[in-house]
Parts: C-alpha cells; structure tokens; sequence
C-alpha cells in the first residue's frame, strides 16, 4: 500500500502565509501531528519499508517522524510544493487582486505571470508516481508499505492525477496538515485514493 501524507504544521501555516518552494521548519505542533500519524499507522500494524520525500525540511522531518527513523527517505524534487514565484510569503488575507482571482477558482482561472501552472504541477508528480512505480515493480516490491511526504497542493496533484475522471475537485479540497491518503498497486496499476487520517 501507498501512503501519501502533507507535512505537519509550520509558523507559516499559522500566520496564514504561503510558503511555496521556501523552507520552513516544522513547529512544535507540526511534530506533533506528525507523530499522531505516526501513532495511528502504527496502530494500524502499518510499517514502511520505503519512503519518498519532498526535500524541503517541514516534509523531509514529517517522513523522519512517521517511519522514526528505520527508513532513509529518497529526496525528489517533484515532491515539493507548488512553485508560487514572486507570491511565496504572500498573506493569504491580504492577496493581491490576480492571485486572490486565481484561488477563487483553481480549475478554470490561469496563475498568474510567475506561478507554476496546474497542469504542470500535475505532470511532475505523475512523472514522480509513474517513476515510484517502475522501480517497486522492477524490484518486485509493489506490495510493500510505501510513504511519501508532501505538501498540500503537490498531493492534491498527484490525487488529480490517480482520479482523471475527478473534474477537477481536488484542487479545491482542503487537505489539513499531516491527512494521509492510501492507494495501492493492483495489476501494475494505481487504485483511487482514500483517505485514511
């Protein structure tokens, strides 16, 4: 089984500011949450045996905490977050007029001059998952328990991704810190996510 999960909580979250492609830590209630999904898998029987990464440090110390160490993750660029440019630490309050339109409606308003686009966020992360996916296959490794750490509108990439028949909604799904999604490999195939946590 495949487990995807957003990071945990950062002071950026908190004060409600977009963090992009920059690195910010987690804080202490972000190790908090990630250790309560740690908890829960574990209390689920669930142990990884390989992890995926965003290399940025608030998903790379969330991979750390939910597998405690017994996995050394693989850090891919594809897995960071959606890269806001000139908006990165942007007040979510206070957004100027063409970003504030772009988050109104993510499906059908363009990003503005600057931001990646949707359609390539999702591109990066189906190449990652396709990729993930010819390695655990070649080593015979597609039942194994997978986890990625990632961030939240990467992982909504990556669900629009495995459900191309969504239309679109999960671009406008809140995923709050640590959610984590599973889906699985059946016939060398990815299954429809679910939420787990």
């Amino acid at each position: 089984m495949i487990y995807i999960i957003r990071h945990g909580q950062t002071d950026q979250n908190v004060a409600h500011r977009i963090q992009g492609q920059r690195d910010f830590p987690l804080n202490d209630t972000g190790e908090a949450q990630a250790a309560a999904a740690r908890d829960e898998l574990a209390a689920r029987g669930i142990v990884f045996h390989r992890v995926w990464s965003s290399p940025l440090s608030r998903a790379a110390r969330t991979a750390e905490i939910v597998v405690g160490g017994a996995v050394e993750p693989v850090f891919d660029d594809r897995l960071k977050e959606m890269d806001f440019g000139p908006f990165e630490g942007t007040d979510l309050q206070a957004m100027p007029e063409d970003l504030k339109f772009f988050f109104k409606d993510f499906i059908n308003h363009p990003a503005p001059e600057g931001v990646e686009r949707l359609e390539d966020l999702k591109a990066r992360l189906g190449a990652f998952l396709e990729d993930m996916k010819r390695e655990l296959l070649g080593a015979g490794e597609e039942n194994c328990n997978v986890l990625i750490s990632t961030h939240a509108i990467a992982l909504k990439a990556a669900m629009e991704y495995l459900t191309p028949d969504s239309g679109g909604k999960w671009w406008m799904t809140f995923v709050k810190n640590c959610a984590v999604y599973a889906f699985d490999l059946v016939d060398g195939e990815f299954t429809v996510p679910v939420e787990v946590i």
